[in-house]
Formats: C-alpha cells, sequence, structure tokens
C-alpha cells in the first residue's frame, strides 16, 4: 500500500497514536502482562534526527506497515518520529518519494535494524537541494526554445549541443515539471501546447508523441503542480484556464473533464502553489485574479469563494504564491505595483499590511526563491528587477540597492532550486542576464559572462535541476 503524505505534526500524532493502539490490543496488564500463549507485540518508535528539508511531499517508508510524510522546514529537527517496528523484527527505513518543489534528494542513515525494546533514536535523515543543470527560454521571434546547460558553482549557462529547438509560432511561456523530465511551451498563435521529454543526461529536447496539444484561443501562460500530475494553461483569448494531466511514462497530455474552466478577462498568468493546492490566475483587462482548489484525485479545479478578487491596480500581469501556499503576491502592470494577499482559501482574504508595494514600470514577471526570503520582480517598462524580502506575516521589505539593472525589457525571471542564482529574460536585448543572490541580504550581483545570449524577442524561461 502506497504511504499517504501528511504533515509532520499529524504524522508524529498518528504515530503515537498507532503505538499506543497496537500496544493495548495486543498485551493486557493482567496475569503477567502477555495473553496466555500468545506473544506480546510491543512497538518501538523509529526517531532521529531530519535536517535540510525544504520541499514538499517526503515519503519515509518501513518495511512494517508503518510510515510517514513530512512537508517543508518546520519537519526538521531531533527526536523527529519517523515511523515504528515491532519488537524483534527487522526495520528498514527508505525514501519513497523524494521532496519535491524545490527537488531535493535525501538520504537516511541508521534506517536499518533489528528493533529492540526500547525506541531506536539514531536515525538520520539529511536533505540536499539539487542543483540547477539545465535553463530552457522560449523565443518569441524566432519560434523557437534556447537550451543550456547550467554550471551548478558558478550559473554561467553553455549551449546545449542541437540547440535551439524548434517550437510553433510564437512560443511565449515555459514551464519544466518537478522531475525535470518534461518541458511544455504555450505557442499563442497556434493555440497549442508543445511538450518535450528532456534527455537528463544532455539536456537535449525530444518532441513527445502527440505533441502539440489544443490550448483554447490565444493561451500565455503555462504551470505545472509540484507532483507533475497536471498541467495548466491560461488561454487569454478565451478567458479560461485549461487544465491536462500528464502520462508519468511519456509526457504526453489528456485534458481533464470539465476543462477549459473560467476565470476573468483576458488572463495573464496562471500559477501554482508549491504544496499543490491552489491556481491561480491573473485576469489582466477585469483588475482581478481568480483563484481555484485543486481536487488531487484528478486535477480538477473548484472556484475559491469569493473569487475572483480585486487586485485593485486595474492591469495584474502576473502572480506567485510563498512556499507555504499562505501568501499570494500579484504584480500589476497599471499601477506598477506589487500587491500581496493572505487568507486565500479560507474566506477571509486580506490585504497584506504595506500593500500595495512600489515596484518599477511594467512589472511583468515575479520570481521567488525556494526558501521564500525573497521576490524579484521584472519590470519590463524600466528594464530594472525590484527585489523585496519577506518578513513576518508576508510583509515586504525592499533590498538594499534595489531595484538592479538587467537588460532591455526583462520580460521573466526565475530563480535556481538552491536559491544562489537568479536568470532573467531581456526581451528586447535578446539574453539572459544572471546574477547571483546574496544568501543575507538578497541583493543581486551580475555573474561573469552575463548576458547570455538567446534568441530572438525571448519571452520565458524555466530551470530544470
Amino acid at each position: 500500500m502506497k504511504p499517504s503524505r501528511i504533515p509532520i505534526s499529524v504524522s508524529v500524532r498518528l504515530l503515537a497514536a498507532v503505538i499506543t493502539l497496537a500496544m493495548m490490543t495486543s498485551c493486557h496488564s493482567g496475569g503477567g502482562g502477555c495473553v496466555s500463549g500468545a506473544p506480546c507485540l510491543q512497538l518501538v518508535a523509529l526517531q532521529g534526527t531530519l535536517s535540510g528539508l525544504v520541499g514538499s511531499g517526503l515519503v519515509l517508508a518501513n518495511e512494517s506497515q508503518f510510515s510517514s510524510g513530512f512537508e517543508g522546514t518546520a519537519a526538521n529537527g531531533t527526536q523527529v518520529g519517523f515511523g515504528a517496528a515491532f519488537t524483534g523484527e527487522a526495520y528498514n527505513l527508505t525514501v519513497q518519494t523524494q521532496p519535491r518543489s524545490p527537488a531535493q534528494t535525501c538520504v537516511v542513515t541508521n534506517g536499518a535494524g533489528t528493533a529492540g525494546n526500547t525506541n531506536v533514536t539514531n536515525i538520520s535523515v539529511t536533505c540536499t537541494t539539487n542543483p540547477p543543470r539545465f535553463a530552457y527560454v522560449a523565443n518569441r521571434g524566432s519560434n523557437n526554445i534556447s537550451a543550456y546547460s547550467i554550471d551548478p558553482a558558478t550559473g554561467i549557462l553553455a549551449v546545449i549541443a542541437g540547440s535551439p529547438f524548434a517550437a510553433g509560432n510564437l512560443p511565449v511561456a515555459i514551464a519544466v515539471d518537478s522531475t525535470g523530465h518534461f518541458a511544455y511551451v504555450v505557442n499563442q498563435l497556434d493555440a497549442t501546447l508543445s511538450a518535450f521529454s528532456i534527455d537528463r543526461n544532455s539536456g537535449a529536447l525530444t518532441e513527445v508523441s502527440g505533441s502539440p496539444f489544443a490550448t483554447g484561443l490565444s493561451p500565455t501562460s503555462v504551470a505545472i503542480d509540484p507532483s507533475s500530475s497536471f498541467v495548466y494553461v491560461a488561454n487569454g483569448g478565451a478567458g479560461s484556464v485549461s487544465a491536462y494531466t500528464i502520462t508519468a511514462a511519456s509526457g504526453s497530455l489528456t485534458a481533464i473533464t470539465g476543462s477549459p474552466y473560467a476565470t476573468g478577462n483576458s488572463p495573464s498568468c496562471v500559477a501554482v502553489d508549491a504544496i499543490g493546492s491552489h491556481v491561480y490566475v491573473t485576469n489582466k483587462t477585469d483588475g482581478t485574479f481568480s483563484a481555484f482548489s485543486i481536487d488531487l484525485s484528478g486535477g480538477d479545479l473548484n472556484v475559491i469563494t469569493g473569487s475572483p478578487f480585486h487586485a485593485q491596480g486595474g492591469g495584474p500581469q502576473a502572480v506567485v504564491s510563498d512556499p507555504s501556499g499562505n501568501f499570494v503576491y500579484v504584480a500589476d502592470g497599471a499601477s506598477n505595483s506589487l500587491f500581496g494577499f493572505a487568507g486565500i482559501g479560507v474566506e477571509n482574504i486580506i490585504e497584506i499590511a504595506g500593500s500595495p508595494y512600489a515596484a518599477g514600470s511594467m512589472p511583468s514577471s515575479i520570481a521567488m526563491d525556494p526558501l521564500g526570503r525573497f521576490i524579484y520582480v521584472a519590470n519590463q517598462g524600466s528594464n530594472n528587477i525590484s527585489g523585496f524580502a519577506l518578513d513576518y506575516g508576508g510583509v515586504l521589505d525592499v533590498i538594499a540597492s534595489s531595484p538592479f539593472t538587467a537588460g532591455n525589457e526583462p520580460s521573466s525571471a526565475a530563480v535556481d532550486n538552491t536559491g544562489k542564482f537568479a536568470y532573467v529574460v531581456n526581451t528586447g536585448s535578446g539574453t539572459v542576464s544572471v546574477y547571483s543572490i546574496d544568501g543575507g541580504s538578497g541583493a543581486l550581483s551580475p555573474i561573469s559572462g552575463s548576458p547570455f545570449l538567446t534568441g530572438t524577442q525571448p519571452a520565458a524561461i524555466a530551470l530544470s535541476d
């Protein structure tokens, strides 16, 4: 049986309850402690230290029926409950599902043995974030995709053999799934979505069988849920969002029953939160953004009560949520502002204190580091990047030295899984600017060799581990 993924606080309470129940049902307090003729089955806890966890979806499995799931940095600590085993029986704690958003690799130490009469306390689970390996840029002017390998130490880009790879007409958006196996590209003039498999050794792209797949009219944006199960496309000309399931073996897409789902007018950006529970869509001409909950069993979308929500600026262009899923930020191109919201999904949405925050001219894209410490806004009109640090309650503080200089018409931004580098596509320059991120302040500094050439009029960038 596949173990369920549950938050650490719940898993620990559940583990304690299971141990208590098993001891009550296997033993009794009279007549020497055990049922005559039957062994006294006693459960002991498998405990130890969990460190370095950032992503969501880590699942540990044991040879017994007991297993547990862990979510994000709050799960790290000592005396963490990983599972349980019966006295005298072998246990073997292993990683069944590695974390995602960002992708990580976790290793179990001292996870195997034979349970004695006391709790096992020396197990260690250590997680490290997978470094960036590849970058992909959708070039709307040359109808292709530039592909690069990334030096994980320096952030430097090197063109991959075979690049650029052909796309459809006017590719304006791109996304890579969390496993790093598939890339999806929005072709606006064709009203299609091209799907590619990624060679995990070279980074080369190969179009999957059945691609391209039909979308709504004038698609503008694409997003993938953290489990790499579902793809969502904002259809700018149809006022809707299309939803698809991903075939894990091939990367091909199947439209979800009920799709497309109505949004506001001229949806410009779609995003899935880091925990895979909500989809957000900015409606450019309405001055609103739509919010949906995701049915995890099939990817179906359900409108959140109160949606669409007013962004107040008049031209919401991009949206992102923090890693916890508690806060949502919307870049508004009409008011040159960044709006912050809390409480979406619990029917009491409020604007974060200090919101809206001043951005540059025509903010068009938002990127957040994987730990939720910093936000970067690409300002297409003023050719720079606004940087903010997240404070308590989702409040934003302007990073010292912000804004940071970019190329002409910066239109898309991304931060790598490790939080060390930021990448910004400059549509007017035909380049990608690469910056190192100061881990303490969030300040950006151009790396050696930046900017790097792309195809004509690059529109969007996606990174893969």
